[in-house]
């Protein structure tokens, strides 16, 4: 009989006991384990569906501003545009920045002026691919969404469509290149609406600038670094341009993200520590009902030091116990939850040993703590209760 034999004794004895206390400490760590899984999963998810809602960080080439008046009269400030982004150098240069798994759009665009019918029209050449991943609210359109083709196709935004009176399938030519209107978006309530956005190489045709970019829209995930770092790194990377970070739009964005990973982490905290006082007044219980015991082992020469691991071991054993079969019932439902949420797409969990460590070393701690005052009450009963006691 020791100190490791007792412990293991006393839980085989009184199983039904012990049962409740590593029940309710399991399925505390079970939630706990679960609800960070679900965060974090979420949490990644969640940012990479905010970024069908637009850029972060917008790329211009650096422009210059002279001021101008003569004789008296100012004509204003003029803004000098510098040579447009060179892609050719500029998407390998991007491609190369040690956080590019950062970056999920890189979206160039080319404006160019026309005349449809008569009437002035403001054209955005785009990616069809990153354009479309980046405006993920651009969710309906009459007629379709350009698909590529023989044909060039557009896509003309709510107020430009009125305003040339275009209409989905028209045939149009501009400045002799044959162009077919795919769709009319719904009204954003944004840019959007008064421009066509064409393919990217027609427009650089005919802005007479081809392989060149007006500027490119970036969308970068920001939880796994500040958006400083990614909008440094950009800047090294194109020293001609000049790269600023959406503060507002990074901001919100990440404030949405924390928030869930927050509220899991608070909802997390309060039922760990209800599973730690539960523990903590079972042990005391023991204690309690227990002193006979305690007094026998301190009168047949148990230090206190003793009588008190004997509790603490009691305790770890019921922590350890719980750790393992809270982290494995805390992953069962994780897929069924998000699949519930909505929130995360082909999700597939695999046993991880870190995350499972980590796990049994907090209810470790955590049954260790709790152990504590009860251990340290254990150890302070006299042998002569139980002599009293016989």
């Amino acid at each position: 009989m020791n100190i490791l034999t007792l412990p293991a004794r006393h839980i085989k004895a009184k199983w039904m006991r012990s049962l409740l206390p590593a029940s309710v400490f399991t399925l505390g760590l079970a939630a706990m384990s679960g609800l960070y899984e679900v965060s974090t999963l979420v949490a990644d998810n969640f940012e990479k569906k905010l970024i069908s809602y637009g850029a972060n960080i917008l790329i211009t080439p650096r422009r210059e501003t002279l001021k101008i008046s003569y004789g008296g009269y100012s004509l204003g400030d003029v803004s000098i545009e510098e040579e447009p982004i060179n892609l050719a150098t500029a998407l390998p240069a991007i491609d190369a920045v040690p956080l590019r798994g950062n970056i999920a759009v890189v979206a160039p665009k080319m404006l160019a002026v026309t005349r449809i019918g008569g009437r002035a029209a403001a054209l955005v050449g785009v990616d069809w691919d990153q354009e479309l991943h980046l405006k993920g609210y651009w969710e309906t359109a009459e007629g379709d969404f350009p698909q590529g083709g023989d044909t060039p196709e557009a896509l003309a935004g709510a107020a430009a469509a009125k305003k040339l009176r275009l209409r989905p399938g028209q045939e149009l030519k501009i400045d002799g290149r044959d162009l077919r209107v795919a769709g009319i978006l719904n009204p954003t309530g944004n840019d959007d609406d008064e421009v066509l956005f064409i393919p990217l190489p027609l427009a650089q045709e005919l802005a007479g600038k081809p392989g060149r970019a007006s500027f490119m829209e970036v969308a970068a995930l920001c939880s796994g670094c500040p958006i400083e770092d990614i909008t440094a790194q950009l800047q090294s990377a194109l020293p001609g341009s000049e790269v600023r970070a959406l503060a507002q739009i990074a901001e919100s964005r990440m404030y949405s993200v924390r928030f869930a990973q927050n509220l899991a982490f608070s909802v997390s905290m309060v039922i760990l520590l209800t599973a730690c006082a539960m523990l903590v007044m079972t042990m005391l219980s023991s204690v309690t009902e227990r002193r006979r015991e305690i007094g026998i082992m301190r009168a047949v020469g148990f230090s206190r030091a003793a009588v008190a691991a004997v509790f603490v071991f009691e305790a770890l054993f019921i922590g350890f116990s719980a750790g393992v079969c809270g982290y494995a019932a805390g992953r069962l439902p994780t897929v069924y939850i998000l699949g519930r949420l909505q929130a995360a797409d082909n999700i597939s969990l695999s046993f991880d040993p870190a995350s499972c460590a980590a796990v049994v070393l907090l209810a470790l701690l955590t049954a260790g703590l709790a152990a504590a005052f009860p251990a340290w009450r254990a150890g302070r009963v006299e042998p002569a209760e139980a002599l009293v006691s016989l």
